[in-house]
């Protein structure tokens, strides 16, 4: 039986397959077509150890709308809430499900899972990384300005786990990658080597946004990191992104955020909801970029449309 393809990061899967993945997502949300469902009678198992509203959403639906099912787990729900070893669980949830999609605190346990599994794994989120937000990142402006190659981006906030994803597709894809973030709240040295080059960290925000194409920026807190929420906030004074940060990226420039946001401490209410914003089409295209995804893993060979994934 061949390897499983897994998901743990962007680099899992080459460029070219990244970028087809993308357009891929850009056909099915134009062209929404319900006779479409490739992964009737495959099953999808949803770890979740961390809360979630887009995540559990876009993929549940996306194999819905492609005739198939997701089971959603959370640590109640499993064995793994009364310490089953991860891999266990692997083993047991690939023997009846076609995928397995784990949004946790571990990028090691999804690796853990992935050494044992059968079946693709996907990660949904990890403290390490979060490859299939920036799927839908990079959709959201290849369908505003056409392509990305070449871009500047600029992230202003936490050096955290969507940083580093932006970090390795700078490396993907061929863009500039600028971030700014407090001292001693950088992204991880490992992470800033896979922008192969694209990237300049410093800590200087209004730097970083001169003449972005693209402004980036997240919660200061992320989940689990609740109770350092007064300090960060201090730390990260000066990091808002406001309407005169705004005021220095380029003209056509476009403000993205994951979500949730806190309007008032790492972006202004004028900004996340002005004209620049283009978070709702980017939270939309959570939906989109996971079908194309999901697509792909699972599909018959020779399904329309679906992108071939090959090493």
């Amino acid at each position: 039986m061949p390897s499983p393809r897994h998901f743990l990061r962007l680099s899992d899967l080459p460029a070219e397959a990244l970028r087809a993945l993308v357009t891929r997502a850009i056909a099915l949300k134009r062209a929404s077509d319900p006779a479409h469902r490739p992964l009737l009678g495959k099953v999808l198992a949803m770890v979740f150890s961390k809360s979630s509203t887009r995540t559990r959403v876009s993929f549940e639906a996306a194999m819905a709308q492609l005739g198939g099912h997701a089971i959603f787990l959370s640590p109640r729900d499993t064995q793994l809430g009364r310490g089953e070893p991860v891999g266990d669980t692997a083993r047991v949830l690939s023997s009846m499900c076609d995928a397995i999609m784990v949004r946790n605190d571990a990028q090691a346990q999804q690796e853990a899972m992935a050494a044992v599994s059968t079946v693709p794994i996907i990660n949904g989120l990890s403290e390490a990384c979060h490859p299939c937000q920036l799927l839908a990142d990079i959709q959201t402006i290849v369908e505003c300005r056409g392509e990305i190659t070449g871009a500047r981006v600029a992230w202003v906030g936490d050096g955290n786990n969507v940083c580093h994803s932006w970090l390795e597709a700078a490396g993907l894809f061929g863009f500039e990658m600028r971030v700014a973030t407090p001292r001693g709240f950088e992204p991880d040295a490992e992470w800033q080597a896979l922008a192969r080059g694209n990237a300049a960290i410093g800590n200087d925000p209004l730097a970083a946004v001169e003449n972005a194409d693209v402004v980036v920026t997240d919660v200061w807190a992320s989940m689990g990191q609740e109770e350092e929420h007064q300090a960060r906030c201090r730390a990260f004074s000066g990091y808002c992104v406001d309407d005169a940060m705004m005021a220095s990226a380029a003209r056509e420039a476009i403000f993205l955020h994951c979500l949730p946001a806190h309007r008032g401490e790492e972006v202004a209410a004028s900004v996340i909801d002005g004209p620049q914003s283009r978070v709702w089409m980017e939270a939309e295209n959570r939906l989109h970029a996971q079908k194309a995804l999901v697509e792909a893993l699972l599909a018959p060979p020779g399904t329309p449309g679906a992108v071939t994934l090959v090493d």
